[in-house]
């Protein structure tokens, strides 16, 4: 069973951190508090956080700590939550580095809706990260197939794996396959050679199928967690769906940059699909895109807007799960990467720092128009 997760709390206002203690005992988060910067910068050098919690009171003092929490090796990926006390330190909370924020006072309840996000991104992260010492046989094809190479894994990850040296060298990219025990399927990707320690040498994969990713997550999840591998997913309302983007409404909106996967279902049809939160409002609501564009998706998004269409009333199961925050320059780029004459996804790029009632006030223009542009109100 994998160990408990852990934050660390930089706080000195009583009734917050007794708010926090609370809500993060039920969660099952253990909470390191620190009331000085200096304690907190100590604590991350030596020791491992899945959250980063801090007071930003002080600008200058949460600022120190963020970078910390960014320098440290063990904490770089830690998710950073912004304690702020109005609506106008916003912008300022999320240009430090922070995730999520929560807003003075604190309220139990508004803080475990917050938290439920929170938790299933700190869950993912270190399950993301986290390796399984296991002994498996590795197929290891170079040369477009012409020629393999056999390995055993020391361990494996979401991500890769760590193997046994042989006696032939690794060349710098190929194919890996490899059964995983109590599977049917077999995994295989492309992979490259990583890094190379003392009778060890990492793999890191690419570009792995997301069937090939959805099985690996899962076999992993279980090993760490056993029944509890799988976080269940955020309470989310589709209010806006085009062909590239959706608008969910909910308590708990995740930062943006994660990768999402969401499951709807409305009658008989099911959408499985794949975002990336573009617009995030506290409390309020997410802007997906859709980062699949192509032609097979586009129709199944249609469908599935027609169904709704002719459905009138009818409300779409909707199921959203974190994968990860993505820190890749596509991802950092405001440039749309699907359908570039969507008005939805317009409205992400050009309304990124409107207020959450500026932005909803602009959706509810968009559903004015919306047989015309093929904005779907729900």
């Amino acid at each position: 069973m994998e160990s408990r997760l852990q934050a660390l709390l930089l706080c000195d206002d009583d009734k917050v951190v007794r708010v926090l203690r609370r809500v993060l005992s039920e969660l099952e988060i253990g909470v390191e508090h620190c009331q000085d910067a200096d304690a907190a910068v100590q604590k991350l050098t030596r020791q491992r956080f899945e959250a980063v919690i801090i007071d930003c009171t002080t600008p200058d003092v949460a600022s120190r700590v963020l970078k910390g929490t960014r320098s440290a090796p063990a904490n770089k990926r830690a998710i950073a939550v912004a304690i702020i006390d109005s609506q106008s330190a916003l912008k300022g909370a999320f240009e430090l580095g922070a995730h999520f924020v929560l807003f003075k006072p604190i309220s139990l309840e508004r803080t475990k809706a917050s938290f439920r996000s929170v938790r299933a991104l700190m869950k993912r992260e270190r399950r993301r990260h986290a390796r399984v010492p296991v002994e498996l046989q590795v197929e290891i094809v170079v040369g477009g197939g012409s020629g393999s190479l056999h390995r055993v894994t020391v361990d494996l990850a979401e991500n890769g794996m760590a193997v046994k040296t042989g006696s032939s060298k690794l060349p710098p990219s190929f194919q890996v396959r490899f059964a995983l025990p109590q599977h049917d399927s077999q995994i295989e990707c492309r992979a490259e050679l990583a890094w190379e320690g003392n009778q060890v040498q990492g793999i890191r994969f690419r570009d792995v199928p997301a069937e090939t990713s959805e099985n690996l997550k899962l076999w992993i999840g279980r090993q760490l967690m056993g029944n509890d591998a799988e976080e269940p997913p955020v309470t989310c309302k589709l209010t806006d769906l085009s062909l590239g983007a959706c608008y969910l409404q909910t308590e708990s909106p995740f930062p943006v940059r994660t990768r999402l996967q969401l499951m709807m279902r409305v009658r008989r049809l099911e959408l499985q699909i794949e975002g990336i939160v573009r617009v995030m409002h506290p409390g309020s609501g997410m802007g997906v895109e859709f980062t699949q564009g192509t032609s097979s998706q586009q129709t199944r998004v249609q469908g599935f807007i027609q169904t709704l269409v002719n459905n009138t009333g009818a409300i779409p199961d909707l199921q959203v799960r974190p994968d990860t925050i993505d820190n890749s320059a596509p991802a950092l780029s405001a440039e749309p990467i699907t359908v570039h004459d969507d008005p939805l996804l317009s409205l992400f790029l050009t309304g990124a720092d409107l207020s959450a009632d500026q932005f909803q006030a602009e959706l509810r223009k968009q559903r004015g128009v919306e047989e015309e542009e093929e904005v779907l109100t729900v």
